[in-house]
């Protein structure tokens, strides 16, 4: 039986799962909602930071070092922007600036980001549905005590997410709407995953688009989160970090407690005990996905699990 799968997604970690669903489900039954908070302008330029690392994973074309950007990618436009004296401080490859100029060009012609998204995914050969959290324009702001309020890229890039959180915010989110598409996924789940992601910086985003909470809550199917800290640390970014600095444990019962009632369901590391957990369907797999083929076992892994408990 086909199951429609959504997952939420951002960053780095979820691009990982990403990747391995997509390989193992039709690309009609896997639709990912992506974190749109750290998206800016640049140059003139419009970033969209979380929605390029998911579409150049799934096209195949990702840099395997970093995880982000186009693999072999150039940056003589960033020379040259430092050559006329300018702070370089945000990396952008010469191949990904196009992607940029077409997504800006697009968005000056009235075209929403949900149809941007569709539009590069045809152009770059991606097959499931990679839907924006919501078209209208969210911002997330940074809080620190040594810089006061920043925002995301300035903190994360910039400083390397270095400074001291103090809180978070969005900008826009009240203003922001679910669209049709992200809506229609999510009533029409048979699964609804969160990726490993940053809870705080990528997820909470996502939920935090009017009404998208509620309607995941609402939704009587597994509604499953992987752990993205494993034995107290953050497989990568600053997780654990912004955790302790907010005033939680870095630990994944933490990271199950934030979530709450949320989910029904929650993966953990084989290093963590589950203890602690507070979903009522829990399991430990192997989730730090070091190749292609550990995304690929740990997204079946996943599945199969839950279709052990889950009414599907």
């Amino acid at each position: 039986m086909a199951l429609k799968v959504v997952t939420l997604v951002g960053g780095v970690g979820g691009a990982k799962l990403a990747f391995g669903l997509a390989q193992i489900l039709p690309p009609d039954d896997l639709t990912l909602i992506v974190n749109t908070g750290d998206d800016f302008w640049h140059y003139g330029l419009r970033i969209c930071p979380d929605l390029d690392t998911i579409l150049y994973t799934l096209a195949g074309v990702v840099d395997p070092a970093n995880g982000w950007g186009i693999a072999g990618d150039t940056t003589q436009v960033l020379e040259a922007l430092r050559g006329y004296g300018e702070d370089t401080w945000f990396r952008l490859g010469d191949r990904d600036i196009a992607t940029h100029l077409l997504r800006t060009a697009w968005l000056r012609e009235g075209v929403t980001l949900t149809e941007i998204a569709a539009r590069l995914a045809a152009r770059l050969g991606v097959k499931p549905r990679v839907l924006p959290m919501t078209d209208a324009p969210v911002a997330t702001r940074v809080d620190t005590l040594e810089y006061g309020e920043l925002e995301f890229q300035a903190y994360f890039v910039r400083h390397r997410w270095q400074p001291t959180v103090r809180s978070l915010r969005f900008e826009g989110i009240e203003a922001a709407a679910m669209t049709p598409q992200v809506e229609m996924a999510l009533r029409q789940a048979d699964i609804i995953l969160v990726g490993p992601s940053n809870p705080w910086l990528s997820i909470d985003p996502i939920l935090a688009v009017p009404g998208l909470r509620q309607l995941i809550e609402s939704r009587p199917v597994p509604r499953v989160a992987i752990t993205p800290i494993v034995g107290g640390r953050a497989v990568k970014g600053p997780a654990a970090k912004l955790m302790l600095e907010l005033g939680y444990d870095a630990s994944m019962k933490a990271v199950s407690c934030y979530y709450g009632d949320l989910l029904n369901g929650f993966v953990s590391d084989v290093v963590d005990s589950l203890e602690g957990v507070i979903q009522p369907h829990a399991v430990a797999f192997e989730t730090v996905m070091e190749s292609d083929n550990h995304k690929i076992e740990l997204a079946k892994a996943v599945l199969e699990w839950i279709q052990c408990w889950g009414s599907v």
